[in-house]
């Protein structure tokens, strides 16, 4: 099982991410959100195909078309919190934090 956290930042929601292997391709979710784009996209998105969503080219997938039709904010960091949790989930990533630091 993969778990990922996301502080979306200055919107303020919070968002947790729970990916969980069948052993085989699929991959499911359990996704909560204070954001409800984030739980709309949830309560479509809630099984992966692991290694055809991490193969997808970038914004394919069944991933992105639910977050293009949900998520309202180009810089969203939540689908790829999703990403990482299925990546990890399948073994195809070691978890690891990702990091952005934003200034001005």
């Amino acid at each position: 099982m993969a778990k990922v956290n996301v502080d979306a930042g200055v919107c303020g929601y919070m968002t947790k991410i729970e990916a969980t292997s069948n052993g085989g391709t699929e991959v499911k979710l359990d996704i909560v959100s204070d954001c409800p784009h984030v739980q709309a996209l949830a309560e479509e998105y809630k099984t992966a195909e692991g290694m055809k969503e991490v193969l997808a080219p970038f914004g394919e997938g069944k991933l992105f078309e639910s977050a293009k039709k949900h998520i309202k904010h180009a810089a969203c960091p939540v689908p790829s919190g999703i990403m990482k949790a299925i990546e990890v989930a399948s073994g195809l990533a070691l978890p690891r934090d990702v990091t952005m630091k934003v200034e001005k």
